[in-house]
């Protein structure tokens, strides 16, 4: 065509100067005759086309289509055109298949008819040969079967495994030795000379040992003619349902591509083997629908209940709704086919039989990992029992974050899987997306944010354990009341700092500018330094407060009028649980003063009061003996650090005399031994006749008032 088109560009160009030669009845036949027969003229003609042919720039500029090939409903016609045109040629191939046929038939006498004649009764011999051979084998391995699925019913697994590998053998055999029967019989028939065979033989035994082979290995995962055999958790009745229509399709499909349609095309014409591939293509889809229709219920009830054993979640929910429209998919998949497939009878069905086998191994790979994920998140994660010991709170983070990461890592395969599909019928090309300089820094952005993020979280885990374990007082030393606040401290400014660097990296991996967010930080943060000033201050005051190590989480502490002991402790506030159980939260800017009641060691300090007529040395000694008895307990003896500290009297008052006695004991632990010590004084007194004083009036009649008497301890009562 460029040829062409270059001679008939020479001639517009030429015809000026050759004006008074070129008569105008001239042909141009002729004119271009007499130019190539002139030599000045052709040299002329050659300089000519020299000027006039593209530049190597303009020759290796790509050919840009135009914008109206690029339409959709450009294309949408181009399609469409193909489908009509791709119809048209399947029903001339099945007229003139007929035809061929007819003639062959009524006009006996032409060499064509009498070849067609001979291929059919030697087709027709090896068929009646090749399948009666092997009817009757697969009645003997039928039988052999069930014999050998009746001595290893209720058996284990081993023995059900070997029984079923003999009966594979035996199939295989019944297989091998029919195709071999029709070698035989296509070896010594025919119209050829003996030893010598048709191409059409040939292709009806090798599509045979393909078909059976194909169908064996569906047997082979059905069983449904020994059921002692099958290890997939199917019904008979599903097993013998599947089974049939696998094979019907098989055997349509097998036979056709490999047998009838070259055979056509070898005595008849390709045509007639294109309408003979389409028809079957078209039968088999209508097998197809009729078996989505008739399975449309029970693949519905399925599904959703498969989506209800796992409660609904995540992805599972999808289930539900695919088992409403699942049916409507595969006919518009299997619509699709034959559409295509009328298009493209060559090359459609190779492209769509490989792009539905890599979706299917997509969705498989990816159902797998979906369902061990999902089973992985149900069951839970289980740490050894030392190491729980070690680390209580371990076992809760993990679980806490590990099904969250699962939970992503679950959609990122369902991307994948989309992606793969996508990338086998054409719709994007990802993989080579993904090599190109483009993706390739992408996909490393995108890798590396998620790096930066699962580094933040496995350290997040590392440093939360490293302080659990420091803190737990089984492992070796027992940490200190200033160890536990300042490991809560430390474990608290690491998370949020960690928190704020993992997402500012992941940001800058993933191309966003941060200098303007760190900017935005420091103004937000100026404006927060200058508007809570409440919240400076708290911090302030909580640093100077860490620093002198005034109270630590545990401390029996009196903070801002309550008293209670510290829960929390953080670098703004103190969280005090007070006698009742109240919890109160107490900012530091509202900390004057802090009164801690465990450092170092305490004072039970005990004060009674006894009658003026009590034996002050006998109360003395019962206090003694009290301490002594408090002493006797092994609990109270070891936390207590000094002998009883007992000053005596210390107050008389107008009612009664006041005795002071304390003992010394480790911080925090005085109030035990001191609540018991009371208890042993208060028997002792009332054993030995210690009264306590006991006010007393004493009323007499007729007196003024200016007469009464003020309560007297010695008076006895009117």
């Amino acid at each position: 065509m460029r040829l062409l088109l270059a001679i008939f560009l020479s001639l517009f160009l030429v015809l000026p100067g050759f004006a008074q030669e070129a008569a105008s009845t001239t042909a141009p036949a002729d004119e271009l005759i007499r130019i190539l027969e002139d030599d000045t003229a052709r040299a002329e003609l050659i300089e000519r086309l020299r000027q006039a042919a593209p530049t190597d720039e303009a020759a290796a500029e790509p050919e840009v289509p135009a914008l109206t090939d690029l339409s959709v409903a450009r294309q949408l016609a181009e399609y469409t055109r193909n489908v009509a045109e791709g119809a048209s040629a399947t029903i001339r191939g099945l007229g003139e298949t007929f035809g061929n046929l007819q003639n062959a038939f009524t006009n006996g006498a032409s060499a064509s008819s009498a070849e067609i004649r001979g291929v059919a009764i030697n087709i027709g011999v090896l068929m009646v040969g090749l399948f009666g051979s092997f009817f009757i084998l697969r009645l003997i391995t039928t039988a052999v079967g069930h014999r050998v699925a009746a001595r290893v019913e209720g058996q284990g697994i081993w023995p059900r495994f070997a029984a079923l590998l003999g009966a594979i053998l035996v199939d295989v055999g019944s297989i091998l030795i029919a195709w071999g029967l029709g070698y035989v019989i296509a070896l010594n028939s025919g119209v050829l000379p003996n030893g010598r065979m048709g191409i059409n033989q040939s292709l009806l035994l090798n599509a045979f040992l393909v078909v059976e082979v194909t169908k064996l290995a569906f047997r082979i995962v059905l069983v449904p003619r020994f059921p002692p055999l099958r290890f997939l958790p199917v019904t008979d009745d599903n097993s013998a349902y599947w089974s049939f229509w696998i094979s019907r399709i098989i055997s349509l499909l097998g036979y056709t591509f490999m047998f009838v349609a070259p055979m056509l095309n070898s005595i008849i014409s390709t045509a007639a083997g294109n309408a003979a591939q389409v028809l079957a293509v078209a039968t088999a889809a209508i097998i197809g629908v009729v078996i989505v229709l008739q399975n449309k219920d029970d693949v519905r009830i399925w599904l959703v209940d498969l989506s209800q054993r796992h409660d609904r979640d995540g992805l599972w929910r999808l289930l539900a709704v695919l088992g409403r429209f699942w049916h409507l998919l595969v006919i518009g998949y299997l619509l699709t086919l034959l559409i295509v497939w009328f298009a493209n009878p060559v090359g459609a069905l190779p492209f769509m039989l490989g792009a539905t086998f890599q979706s299917l191994i997509a969705i498989i790979v990816g159902t797998l990992i979906v369902t061990f994920i999902s089973r992985f998140m149900s069951t839970g994660l289980s740490l050894p029992e030392d190491v729980r010991q070690r680390l209580p709170l371990l076992e809760g983070r993990l679980r806490a974050f590990v099904p969250r990461v699962m939970n992503v890592v679950r959609w990122v395969v369902v991307a994948g899987v989309i992606v793969a599909i996508g990338q086998a019928w054409g719709f994007f090309d990802f993989a080579g997306w993904i090599a190109s300089d483009e993706g390739l820094a992408v996909a490393g952005s995108v890798v590396s944010a998620a790096l930066i993020v699962l580094a933040a979280i496995v350290l997040h885990v590392v440093v939360g354990s490293w302080v659990e374990y420091r803190l737990n007082p089984n492992n070796g030393r027992a940490p200190t009341s200033r160890e536990k606040t300042l490991l809560n401290l430390f474990k608290n400014a690491f998370t949020v700092a960690l928190a704020v660097f993992g997402t500012m990296l992941s940001l800058a991996q993933i191309g966003v500018n941060i200098a303007p967010l760190l900017a935005g930080a420091g103004v937000v943060g100026l404006a927060i330094g200058f508007g809570a000033q409440k919240l400076v201050q708290d911090i302030i005051t909580g640093i100077f407060i860490q620093f002198e190590n005034i109270m630590n989480e545990g401390d029996t502490v009196e903070v801002a009028g309550r008293t209670g002991v510290v829960e929390r402790l953080t670098i703004r506030s103190v969280t005090i649980r007070d006698m009742s159980g109240t919890v109160h939260l107490i900012p530091f800017s509202t900390v004057d003063q802090v009164s801690n009641m465990m450092r170092g060691f305490s004072f039970y300090v005990s004060e009674v009061e006894i009658a003026y007529d009590s034996d002050i040395e006998a109360a003395k000694q019962a206090m003694r003996d009290a301490f002594e008895m408090v002493m006797e307990k092994p609990e109270f003896r070891e936390v207590i650090l000094d002998d009883l500290d007992l000053p005596g009297l210390i107050a008389i008052t107008p009612t009664s005399v006041r005795l002071r006695s304390r003992i010394k004991a480790l911080a925090g632990k005085q109030w035990g031994a001191g609540r018991y010590y009371s208890e042993v004084l208060m028997r002792l007194f009332a054993e030995r006749g210690i009264s306590s004083p006991t006010p007393r009036v004493k009323y007499v009649p007729g007196a003024t008032p200016d007469q009464a008497q003020l309560p007297n301890i010695g008076d006895e009562p009117a």
